[in-house]
């Protein structure tokens, strides 16, 4: 096991003049689980290769542990990685793929037997070891593949979507194995998923980027309550946070018809230039629809079962906004009701740079 450093970081293709990473700085701590997110084209798989050695580092450095790996073979970096497309062998049997980079590096065949019956019980593929990889099912077939990467003891684990093949009954299933596996193993783990509630449930911390450049790094927990910037408060958060421009009065912001009153600590930052506009922030689990508030139309009802989306439109600032608010199940409402919409919960600020202003609990703390 080992610590990963990217330091400057930088991958840049050829003809392209902007880079795919950007200077990436990134320290994955040892034993940690740490997910690389961002919607197509962020730079997250870019990055992983670069750590695997299948892309090339044009500047900066990359470490595992105190070792400088930028110049390392792929072979020689002690790594071990897991594709989305599973690579198995067909005519192989599954002891025999798990235990094929053993063969390679010549362990004695007992030994090797050995090795393979150990990671089938860790995987729970010991009743399996005889079939071949056309006999199993998708999540499988993907405990096969994880297998062959357990038996070379690596020092880190790298993974590209490797459950964007299951259907979604099997993903949410697989995940939460593989998240087991990872705190039983303590090995190193970098994971890579454009599925934000994938990131959200299996990392120790998540690591968004967006074209090539990190926007944060923090827990889930972290990342949900104290994003850092409009990119990661749009994309964390299913449905996403309600992101409104706003106008500043005093010590109050506009929020349809209603005004209302600002975090000591923001009103301060605005006060002394976070420049205009400002965006209003508040997730949909944060409004309420009652008998109080802003007017509002309703135009969608997503019942889920567990609970229910209501997507409305209030007029602000002279023209019409779209609201997600979530409610409960047992709310009962239809599309063309006209409705009141509240807000009873945590309220962003972002300045007009797009980074979001501290309260002043946060400051203080």
């Amino acid at each position: 096991m080992a610590e990963v450093s990217y330091r400057d970081a930088t991958r840049i293709y050829a003809g392209t003049k902007a880079a795919a990473v950007d200077r990436l700085n990134l320290t994955v701590n040892d034993g940690e689980f740490l997910v690389l997110v961002g919607p197509s084209g962020s730079g997250k798989s870019t990055a992983l290769r670069m750590l695997a050695g299948l892309e090339a580092c044009d500047q900066g450095a990359i470490y595992i542990g105190e070792r400088d790996v930028t110049l390392v073979q792929p072979k020689d970096r002690d790594v071990a990685m897991v594709f989305q497309s599973y690579a198995l062998y067909p005519h192989m049997t599954v002891a025999q793929n798990i235990g094929f980079p053993l063969k390679q590096q010549k362990v004695p065949k007992e030994e090797r037997a050995r090795q393979v019956m150990e990671a089938a019980r860790i995987l729970d593929l010991v009743d399996y070891l005889e079939r071949r990889p056309r006999q199993l099912s998708g999540g499988q077939r993907q405990r096969v593949a994880m297998g062959r990467a357990i038996v070379r003891h690596p020092q880190v684990f790298l993974m590209d979507e490797p459950l964007s093949n299951l259907d979604a009954k099997l993903r949410v299933q697989t995940r939460a194995e593989l998240a087991d596996l990872q705190a039983r193993l303590g090995v190193t783990t970098v994971y890579v998923t454009h599925d934000q509630v994938e990131a959200m449930t299996m990392g120790h911390r998540v690591a968004i980027l967006d074209h090539g450049v990190m926007q944060q790094v923090a827990t889930p927990n972290a990342l949900y309550r104290r994003p850092a910037n409009l990119f990661v408060a749009g994309f964390i958060g299913s449905p996403a946070m309600n992101l409104i421009e706003t106008t500043v009065d005093a010590d109050s912001m506009l929020f349809g018809t209603l005004r209302l009153p600002m975090d000591p600590a923001v009103a301060a930052e605005v006060a002394q230039g976070a420049g205009s506009p400002l965006t209003l922030g508040v997730r949909p689990q944060g409004l309420t629809l009652g008998s109080e508030g802003v007017p509002a139309r309703v135009v969608v009802v997503e019942e889920l079962g567990s609970e229910t989306f209501v997507f409305a439109e209030m007029g602000h600032a002279g023209g019409t906004v779209r609201l997600r608010v979530r409610v409960h199940a047992d709310h009962v409402v239809a599309r063309g009701e006209n409705v009141f919409v509240g807000v009873d919960g945590p309220v962003h600020v972002f300045g007009a740079d797009g980074l979001r202003l501290m309260t002043a609990a946060e400051a203080a703390a």
